[in-house]
């Protein structure tokens, strides 16, 4: 196998494509849509979200210290590539998407997006400064869950909804299992 090597880059794909609602209070909610999110921490459980300082949800996050990470689907690609296009500054993501902004049950001003299977409400606790993005680390305070993906056993199931994935200016659902957690060390049951 022949290698290039490149210039540093950004190559870690695929990521899960999310969009993030926040708000500040009296003002319109905004949806920005981000890749560059991360679990960090699960005990206490904490996320992480990087975002350019200029772009429009920033100083809302930054000023009112919360967020919500709304998982995306398949149904949600549409609106999850034009909130990464578009600036809150100029349209209501909301409104022009006709999405539900919801009652986040333990934040003052983020909504949720009613249409995301999964919302992940945060609170900010630190803002690193790295370069062309700030990344917000935020607790995880509560997490919504769409009922309609849990079986008769009341276990969710997380991957029937379809979830987006990011991998180099493209959008993805997730593809057919090929294994599960401990799969390789398993033992194996005798005949």
């Amino acid at each position: 196998m022949k290698k290039q090597q490149w210039k540093p880059g950004n190559m870690l794909y695929p990521l899960p494509a999310v969009m993030v609602s926040c708000a500040r209070e009296g003002e319109k909610p905004n949806i920005i849509t981000l890749a560059w999110v991360g679990t960090v921490c699960s005990d206490p459980v904490m996320v992480s979200i990087s975002v350019r300082p200029e772009r429009y949800s920033y100083d809302i996050i930054r000023e009112t210290g919360e967020f919500v990470i709304n998982l995306t689907t398949k149904e949600l690609a549409y609106a999850t590539d034009y909130c990464g296009v578009k600036s809150g500054r100029n349209v209501d993501k909301f409104g022009e998407l006709h999405l539900t902004p919801g009652k986040a049950g333990t934040l003052k001003t983020a909504p949720l997006i009613e249409e995301s299977p999964v919302n992940l409400e945060c609170r900010v606790t630190e803002v690193k400064e790295l370069g062309s993005h700030h990344m917000f680390l935020a607790e995880v305070a509560a997490v919504d869950i769409d009922e309609a993906y849990l079986d008769e056993n009341g276990k969710f199931r997380l991957n029937d909804t379809g979830l987006l994935a990011y991998s180099h200016g493209e959008y993805f659902t997730l593809g057919g299992k090929c294994g599960s957690f401990g799969y390789s060390v398993k033992k194996k049951r005798k005949k």
